[in-house]
């Protein structure tokens, strides 16, 4: 007898349909898996049997041959047990032959006593076995809420085998999971955490609204104590909510990833990653013998935090410079060739020298202009062309940071700001535009949207001259004055806005020559 089940797999965040087909025979009892598993796929086979006794269920004692189609791709994982025994169960009559398993797709790893477990990636395969056309979906008690977050499918939460095969032959039929909607939402927004918090840095809390509003990666230079950090960390305060696209996009990679918090459906507050500078490059950008993403897919359409920017080594920090500009990262490996998205705004903080005292007032830098210089260029100058905005972070006096009197702004306040910014931007380039704030402006789109006035031109071409400029540089800057501009609700470039533009990269010629 040949039985077919259906499951799916994962290949970056996209999930496939697998094929899991069965065929028994009467004869003496052997148990074969074909179809290019890996070292878990094959190791299903003691869990299948073991779990199907533990279970109730006498295991079928036939000569028994698994194929797992396409048998040209790789299967990974323990998502295919569930599949594995269902096949098993209808060739030994213990599932009903009659039970149409066409528009059914099944996955989960099975433990021994016959409960299943929780697995990576089930928002992909629930969002590819709805694709496929099939209508219903069993997943594990934990990754339910997940997949139900996919419309146009049923999804069904599965605790054991047995009361999955009491399921499938009509012995007592399960409800529904229903997608709840307060799982996602914005409650999981920073709580506690509010730019009022920030003492002083007036100029610092506009470059971040300003790197909020356009999407920019920005450099923060300053000593230590100056609240470098506190504002880094802000910042998924004042951004705009994530769209429906944007959350399942995000999900996805930190479903794959297994980073997924506990009954979370779908993820709503923007990610903020701040890994440490002990990081490999594989660990920044992702890979390993089946690729999975790195930190920079971990914060896609979030922030990327790299503290102490220096102390990262070298080849992790030039590593990031293809990931900026494409916003996406391609990992190449004997068994293919994985694409993730990593559209995120880098936020980089770095004290002037390694002492942190560089330039200070008062406190003494015991740093040699060698160290100070060999310490600067390890941000090399191609990175640097890639941060459209960098702030020097002054040390605060007594008074500025006594400022009991005085009420700073919320990020609430911020936030209705930069969202009256992205909504300003979003009108001028139409609501089927793939662009969702201008640091993605393409050089095409900056001589289209980015006009200016008579005395902004001028004040570009002496600051460009002046300078010495790259191209990419007078991008970046055309990129920033347009945000600027966005705030103010101007459709054209002024002088005023290329001018703070223009001061917030003067940071260069002081730092790097």
């Amino acid at each position: 007898m040949l039985s077919t089940v259906l499951s799916a797999g994962l290949f970056g965040i996209d999930g496939y349909i697998v094929t899991v087909e069965c065929n028994s025979q009467a004869r003496i009892p052997e148990f074969d898996l074909v179809g290019l598993p890996d070292l878990a796929v094959k190791e299903a086979k003691e869990r299948v049997r073991t779990a199907c006794e533990n279970s109730g269920f006498r295991f079928p004692a036939l000569a028994l041959t698994l194929n797992l189609a396409p048998a040209d791709r790789r299967k990974e994982g323990s998502a295919l047990d569930t599949a594995i025994l269902l096949s098993i169960l209808r060739c030994g009559g213990i599932v009903r032959h009659e039970v149409d398993f066409s528009d059914k797709c099944f996955t989960g790893e099975l433990s021994l006593s016959g409960k299943l477990r929780p697995v990576r990636g089930v928002l992909c395969m629930c969002a590819a076995a709805k694709d496929a056309g099939l209508r219903e979906f069993y997943a594990p008690a934990e990754n339910a809420a997940e997949a139900a977050a996919v419309e146009g499918i049923t999804v069904y939460s599965i605790d054991t085998v047995r009361q999955l095969v009491e399921h499938l032959n009509g012995v007592s039929r399960l409800e529904p999971v229903k997608y709840n909607g307060a799982s996602a939402a914005d409650g999981e927004r920073l709580m506690g955490i509010d730019f009022s918090d920030v003492r002083g840095q007036a100029m610092a809390k506009r470059a971040m609204e300003i790197a909020a509003a356009g999407g920019h990666n920005i450099l923060l230079i300053g000593p230590p104590g100056t609240g470098k950090s506190m504002l880094a960390k802000r910042l998924p305060t004042i951004l705009p909510p994530m769209t429906f696209d944007e959350a399942i996009e995000t999900t996805k990679i930190h479903s794959v990833s297994g980073t997924l918090p506990e009954n979370i459906s779908l993820l709503s507050a923007r990610p903020f990653r701040s890994p440490h500078h002990t990081m490999s490059t594989v660990s920044l950008v992702g890979g390993g013998i089946n690729p999975l993403p790195g930190e920079v897919s971990l914060s896609h359409n979030g922030v990327l935090f790299l503290d102490e920017l220096p102390e990262f080594p070298k080849a992790v920090t030039d590593a990031l410079r293809q990931p900026v500009e494409d916003r996406r990262v391609t990992i190449t490996r004997a068994n293919g060739r994985v694409t993730y998205p990593c559209s995120f705004m880098l936020v980089g903080a770095m004290n002037p020298c390694r002492c942190g005292y560089f330039g200070h007032p008062t406190q003494k830098c015991t740093c040699s202009a060698l160290d100070v210089k060999r310490y600067i260029s390890k941000i090399s100058g191609p990175m640097l062309d890639r941060i459209d905005i960098q702030i020097e972070l002054p040390s605060l006096s007594y008074d500025e940071i006594n400022q009991s009197g005085e009420k700073a702004e919320t990020s609430a306040q911020i936030r209705e700001r930069v969202i009256a910014a992205r909504k300003f931007s979003r009108e001028r380039l139409g609501e089927n535009s793939k662009i969702f704030c201008n640091a993605q402006l393409s050089a095409a789109d900056i001589s289209k949207y980015c006009k200016m006035t008579d005395s902004a031109s001028l004040l570009l071409k002496a600051a460009y001259e002046k300078m010495g400029m790259s191209v990419r540089g007078y991008d970046r800057i055309m990129r920033v004055a347009r945000t600027i501009a966005d705030l103010d609700r101007s459709e054209v470039i002024d002088a005023k806005h290329i001018a703070e533009a223009i001061q917030y990269r003067s940071l260069d010629k002081k730092y790097w020559g």
